[in-house]
């Protein structure tokens, strides 16, 4: 063997020129790939009842795609948006009460005016949160939390906007109707015509597009229908499973099962396209179901439609089982919905949760499995997967409370208070075999007391201070 006579005073030198050489010629193996961050979708229905799917014990509907997401995720049997849709949209979207961005009033409707109420832009949206993270973001439906083009979705953090800025719009004409009317349909900031195209497919189509477009890279889609809410324009496929049924219901439920099936579409695109495992998908009603009767009132209205056009919602065919109330109102059919996630990849599958649950939570709960930090404001909303982890986690809401207007709710344990401006009006207990048919009021002014000393502190607290 050569042996090389190598000075000592070299020798640190020699190794250290070894070192390097091997290092830069040896092959390398590859880093290992980080985790990619799950898509998230929020499928957002519009006035849909309580009990209003057959997973949740309707089982006059037909509802495969919100009873798949039912056997794939978790269930939350109490779970709470608001009375009607902009509070519970600001909710949604921000995870904080809709008094701390503006929205304590219908929001403005009509993006050409006039001015009115809009969401404050300073508010941080899930999409904000997301779109900093890397995720690409879309809403395709509704918006409803100011029309106004200095304000909106894509002024709020999503990408592409494809929808209406409002309230509601006829399917196929897409003119709000209330009033005088006027149109609604926009593509971001810009308004766009599809007369005689029926508006859930024309979203569906989009959300289905948006998710083909980036299926190699995380996406965020707030798919917010218009249905069931009134116009009762189902789907035509849905008329003859539903004859026998007495109305309103009958109508209703062609709209719940027009509903689910567009739902069932992207569900199916995801399965297609191998993204379901890795997918979150929220399923949330934004009230309860609506028992309005709405008719045209005025010549010349510019939808075109005739005075006398009946558009509303038959009086109601929602099912709340034993709760009471509708849509407008604070008792737990107006405030109580149905709610699922389902995240087959690392969420437990066909579970049912019972505790208390808000549209608040979503923020915190999806950040939280896209390890996206929370934004840097006080949340009102907490993370659910202490709850979705055990059945036995406490709920995150003592006390819960709602307001619309002057009109307000507080929630704590089985008592639940009802007031307005001139002070509470209502004391129910959600424990009695008849829930909040029974007022207590009188009975128990102590609980009537307490109740009101914690809305009063609340509502000082969410109420802005400019």
């Amino acid at each position: 063997m050569l042996k090389l006579n190598i000075p000592n005073t070299l020798r640190p030198f020699l190794i250290a020129a070894f070192a390097v050489t091997f290092l830069t010629t040896a092959p390398i193996s590859p880093a290992a790939e980080p985790t990619p961050r799950p898509n998230v979708i929020i499928m957002f229905t519009d006035d849909q009842g309580t009990l209003d799917a057959n997973c949740y014990g309707s089982t006059d509907l037909y509802t495969p795609a919100m009873d798949a997401l039912a056997k794939t995720g978790v269930r939350f049997t109490q779970a709470y948006a608001h009375t009607v849709c902009c509070p519970a949209r600001a909710l949604l979207m921000t995870g904080r009460h809709p008094q701390r961005g503006n929205v304590n009033v219908w929001t403005q409707g009509n993006a050409k005016g006039p001015e009115g109420v809009n969401m404050f832009t300073e508010e941080v949206t899930i999409a904000e949160a997301l779109g900093a993270a890397g995720y690409r973001t879309a809403l395709f439906g509704k918006w409803h939390l100011g029309a106004d083009l200095e304000h909106g979705p894509t002024k709020q953090g999503f990408d592409r906007f494809f929808g209406l800025r409002g309230g509601f719009i006829d399917n196929y004409n897409h003119h709000f109707l209330h009033g005088n009317g006027f149109h609604d349909l926009y593509e971001g900031t810009k308004e766009v015509f599809r007369k005689g195209e029926y508006f859930p497919d024309l979203i569906t189509d989009r959300a289905l597009r948006f998710v083909e477009e980036n299926r190699q890279r995380p996406f965020f889609m707030y798919l917010a229908f218009n249905v069931p809410h009134y116009p009762e324009q189902a789907d035509e496929k849905f008329l003859q499973r539903y004859r026998e049924m007495p109305m309103p219901r009958q109508s209703y439920a062609r709209m719940i099962s027009t509903t689910d099936a567009r739902m069932g579409r992207v569900l199916a695109k995801l399965d297609e396209l191998k993204l379901r495992e890795r997918t979150i998908v929220v399923f949330m009603s934004d009230n309860g179901h609506s028992a309005e009767n709405s008719t045209i009132r005025t010549d010349n209205h510019t939808s075109g439609l005739p005075k006398g056009h009946y558009y509303g919602a038959h009086g109601g065919g929602g099912n709340t089982g034993r709760w009471r109330g509708n849509k407008g109102t604070f008792y737990e059919g107006g405030l109580r919905v149905p709610a699922i996630i389902s995240y087959p990849a690392r969420l437990p599958q066909g579970v049912v949760r019972d505790q208390a649950i808000t549209a608040a939570d979503w923020m915190p709960t999806l950040l939280d499995l896209c390890g996206v930090p929370l934004p840097k404001v006080t949340l009102d909303g907490r993370s659910l997967l202490p709850i979705i982890a055990s059945a036995r986690a406490p709920t995150h809401h003592k006390v819960m409370h709602w307001q619309w207007h002057a009109a307000w709710a507080v929630r704590r344990g089985d008592w639940k208070l009802l007031g307005s401006r001139d002070g509470a009006k209502f004391l129910g207990n959600l424990a009695e075999e008849m829930p909040e048919v029974k007022n207590h009021l009188k009975e128990q002014p102590e609980i009537v007391a307490e109740l009101l000393a914690l809305h009063k502190e609340w509502a000082e607290e969410v109420t802005p201070k400019r």
